[in-house]
C-alpha cells in the first residue's frame, strides 16, 4: 500500500513538474530532470524493505545495465523521428529497449564493470544523437495535454511495477527504468511539435542518466555494506553531484551534436 499510494501521488507531482520545466526552459531540461531515478530509485527501496538487501543488491546491478536499454531506446527513439511520426519512433525507442532487455537476462556484471560499461554506452549514444534545433513551431497545448502526460505516466508506472516482484531480482531490475517519464514527455513533444522536440527531449534524458548510473552504483556496492538508509543517502548525494555537474552541458545545449 505505501508502495502504491507513492506511484498514484508523486507521479503527477514529477511528470507535472517535468512538462511545466519544458515549457518554461525547454525540452532538454525536462528530459535532463527525468533522467533521475525518480521510478526505479523508490522500486529498488521498497524491494529493500520487504525483500531485504541481498534482494535489492542485485535488483540494482541489474537497473545499471538497464541503464543501457534507456540508452538504446533514446538513441533508436531519436534517429526513427528524423524521418518518420510519434507512432513509429515510440514503436522502434520500446522495441530497442525490450531487445537490450532480453539480451542482459541472461548477464549479471559486477558493480564497476557493470558501471563502466554504462558510462561508455552513454557517451557512445550521446555522440550518435541525429542533430536538432531548438523547437520553436510547437502548437500551443490544448486543456487535456497535462492530465493526459499524468494518467498515461501514472498507468505505466503502476503497471510495470505492479508485475516486477513476481518476476525475480533480476528482470525486476531490467524493466524497472523503461523510460516511462522521458518516453511521455518525448511523446507528447513530439506530437506537439516535431523530431526536433522529442530529441532535444532524449538529448537531455542522457546527459541526466549519468547521475542515474551513479545512484544505483552506490546502492550496489552500499546496500550490505552500509545499510539501506545509509546507502540511499550516500546515492542520493552522488547523483545530485553529478547531476549538478551535467547542468551546465544541459543549458549550453551540449549534447554530442550541435542543435
Amino acid at each position: 500500500m505505501p508502495s502504491l499510494l507513492l506511484k498514484v501521488f508523486v507521479t503527477p507531482v514529477l511528470i507535472g513538474a517535468a512538462t511545466l520545466a519544458g515549457r518554461r526552459w525547454g525540452d532538454r531540461l525536462s528530459g535532463w530532470l527525468v533522467g533521475l531515478p525518480l521510478t526505479s530509485g523508490p522500486v529498488v527501496f521498497f524491494l529493500a524493505l520487504e525483500q531485504g538487501s541481498g534482494f535489492a543488491t542485485r535488483a540494482s546491478l541489474a537497473v545499471l545495465l538497464g541503464t543501457i536499454s534507456q540508452a538504446a531506446f533514446a538513441l533508436v527513439y531519436a534517429r526513427t523521428a528524423v524521418r518518420s511520426g510519434w507512432a513509429a519512433a515510440t514503436l522502434a525507442g520500446c522495441a530497442a529497449f525490450a531487445l537490450a532487455t532480453i539480451g542482459f537476462q541472461r548477464i549479471s556484471l559486477p558493480a564497476l564493470p557493470a558501471f563502466a560499461l554504462v558510462t561508455g554506452s552513454l557517451i557512445l549514444a550521446i555522440l550518435l544523437m541525429p542533430r536538432s534545433r531548438p523547437a520553436t513551431d510547437r502548437a500551443p497545448p490544448s486543456a487535456w495535454d497535462l492530465p493526459l502526460r499524468i494518467v498515461v505516466a501514472t498507468g505505466l508506472v503502476v503497471s510495470l511495477t505492479g508485475i516486477a516482484p513476481a518476476i525475480g531480482a533480476h528482470l525486476t531490475g531490467l524493466l524497472s527504468p523503461f523510460p516511462v517519464y522521458a518516453g511521455v514527455l518525448a511523446l507528447f513533444a513530439h506530437r506537439q511539435g516535431s523530431g526536433d522536440a522529442a530529441n532535444n527531449v532524449l538529448k537531455g534524458l542522457l546527459l541526466g542518466l549519468f547521475a542515474f548510473g551513479a545512484f544505483f552504483f552506490m546502492l550496489a556496492v552500499g546496500l550490505s555494506r552500509f545499510g539501506i538508509a545509509l546507502a540511499f543517502l550516500l546515492a542520493t548525494v552522488s547523483a545530485l553531484a553529478i547531476q549538478g555537474l551535467t547542468l551546465k552541458a544541459v543549458r549550453s545545449g551540449g549534447a554530442g551534436t550541435p542543435d
